[in-house]
């Protein structure tokens, strides 16, 4: 499959920077977006919330644009809206072959290429007739046009569809992906479902890949968070069943258990989560790193978790805003500054709002 030759000179030059991640020397800088990185264990805490835009229903996916607005996805209208940090908001198209099923499907996430500037290509994943998919469209600032299908194939189910998409420091683009509530498919390499996915930014497997596929790591339930701390070390949320919600550490070629494994356990072969909560507290959707910590935004726990981080250990995990905004979907570090955006979700399925009633909060570090 053929890219503008921007993306492809892009793709060469991060599979050098591949190896370096690989090897723990490269770190997340430039060009990922994100708050301050300061040292592991920094003191700083979020905040009061401070609404940005209200009116919004189900805003699952964002990604910054580099003037530092958001694009900002909704699950069931299917549409991508700017958001300026002043709080304007303007819809800028509809994804194409999207559709629901009734429950956590629909438009997912979105990605704004590194190289945005040049190419004007955003990502999205989405839930399609056949399955979930990553497709590739063009915003040229003002309007989404020339949809185009990357990756598809990918088995999707009411529940458990994953869905989180992001490139990494490494230049590659990662995407997380349910086992579609049938739990074999997570130990199935051969299979895309219940996975991590690293890909070229035309969709091919990345040079380095553990199994020479999309897979990069396996043994996942529902993933819907992953994020990068200062180190270039790659961290995951994922939902648990009826005992555990995880976050993990992400290696390459490892399997995270599931549905052998839920949170903590001695299997051999199988990779333990670093953090583990009762899903009653948890329930996470998205995950950032900001400031020396994770930060895990709940939904059914409805709370903010600060998680400390420290190399590849974390110290004692705190919540923020029990109860006080519902249903938390998505939280990211806005660039440049010592802040989070957060959006709820409770105009969804489980949610006690109506359409309309889902907001994003910005979270001062302090």
């Amino acid at each position: 499959m053929r890219i503008r030759t921007t993306a492809a000179r892009h793709a060469a030059l991060a599979v050098a920077a591949a190896s370096a991640l690989a090897a723990g020397l490269l770190v997340a800088g430039a060009g990922t977006g994100g708050a301050s990185t300061g040292a592991a264990g920094a003191a700083s805490v979020p905040g009061t919330p401070k609404t940005v835009s209200a009116g919004w229903s189900i805003p699952w996916g964002l990604s910054w644009l580099p003037d530092g607005s958001a694009l900002i996805t909704e699950r069931d209208s299917f549409t991508v809206s700017t958001l300026t940090q002043d709080g304007t908001k303007k819809q800028v198209g509809k994804v194409p072959d999207v559709v629901t099923t009734g429950g956590e499907g629909g438009l997912l996430s979105i990605a704004v290429s590194p190289s945005w500037k040049t190419d004007h290509y955003v990502y999205l994943m989405h839930t399609a007739t056949e399955g979930n998919r990553i497709a590739r469209m063009t915003f040229d600032g003002s309007k989404l046009s020339d949809y185009k299908v990357l990756v598809d194939g990918i088995k999707k189910n009411k529940y458990h569809n994953g869905g989180r998409i992001k490139f990494g420091p490494d230049g590659f683009l990662y995407a997380t992906t349910g086992e579609a509530q049938t739990p074999d498919l997570a130990q199935d390499k051969k299979s895309l479902n219940g996975k991590i996915l690293r890909m070229t930014p035309d969709g091919k497997p990345a040079p380095g890949n553990p199994f020479h596929s999309l897979v990069y790591s396996y043994g996942h339930r529902n993933p819907q968070g992953i994020t990068w701390d200062a180190r270039g070390r790659l961290w995951e949320g994922e939902l648990g069943d009826s005992k555990y919600d995880e976050l993990n550490l992400i290696e390459p070629g490892r399997n995270y258990g599931w549905p052998r494994c839920e949170g903590n356990c001695s299997t051999d072969g199988m990779t333990n989560p670093k953090r583990q909560w009762p899903v009653e507290e948890a329930s996470p959707s998205a995950v950032a790193y900001a400031d020396g910590a994770i930060y895990m935004a709940a939904l059914r726990g409805e709370r903010l978790w600060r998680i400390p981080v420290d190399g590849t250990t974390t110290g004692t995990p705190k919540a923020y805003y029990t109860n006080d905004y519902g249903r938390l979907r998505t939280v990211e570090s806005v660039p440049g500054k010592n802040s989070l955006w957060l959006t709820t979700t409770n105009a969804d399925n489980n949610g006690d709002g109506g359409e309309g009633s889902d907001k994003v909060f910005q979270i001062d570090l302090k």
